[in-house]
């Protein structure tokens, strides 16, 4: 037998495979690389989610928290004008459960540091509340006055900018992250 006629079928043979296997790793390797790149765009998309949820939960307690010390104002300002006092009473009354229903639901999805300083913002609003509602009973503690309960109010501007300055920047993270 002749080693160059078996060689050629052989050689034909080993072609064909090779062909056939070179196609076969190329469309493994293609299909690889399209369920990865679905897998980042799906991770680029529960990013986004979960930012946007963390946002309309931010904003819904920044708003809740705006509206709470409003009231707390007004009902400051209403103290000793009975016709204002229903309405600002109501009013307050409102906005403390809006506040205290937002601020559950954020306690759930905050991260720590953000949750820390609205856990020390809704702590403080309560004690001002308690102060407001001692003093419109007429039952004031040493150090309830309405100048106290005013001073306290603006504290809490200030710390409701500083949480929100925090939430911003936790936003931004989540934009910096998301290849925004």
């Amino acid at each position: 037998m002749d080693v160059g006629a078996a060689t050629a079928p052989l050689v034909a043979v080993v072609g064909v495979v090779g062909t056939l296997l070179s196609a076969l790793l190329t469309q493994r390797a293609a299909d690889r690389g399209r369920r990865r790149e679905q897998e980042r765009a799906e991770e680029v998309r529960e990013r986004r989610r979960h930012a946007q949820e963390l946002r309309a939960c931010y904003v819904a307690l920044n708003t809740s928290a705006r509206q709470y010390l409003a009231a707390l104002t007004d009902q400051v300002h209403a103290l000793g004008r009975d016709e204002e006092l229903r309405t600002a009473r109501r009013r307050l009354t409102e906005a403390r459960d809006q506040y205290r229903d937002v601020y559950a639901e954020a306690q759930m999805r905050m991260p720590d540091r953000v949750l820390a300083l609205a856990g020390g913002l809704s702590h403080d609003l309560g004690t001002v509340y308690g102060m407001v509602r001692r003093l419109d009973d007429g039952v004031p503690r040493a150090g309830d006055s309405p100048a106290a309960v005013r001073e306290s109010i603006d504290a809490l501007w200030d710390r409701l900018r500083r949480m929100r300055q925090e939430m911003r920047s936790e936003l931004g993270e989540f934009r910096t992250d998301s290849g925004r």
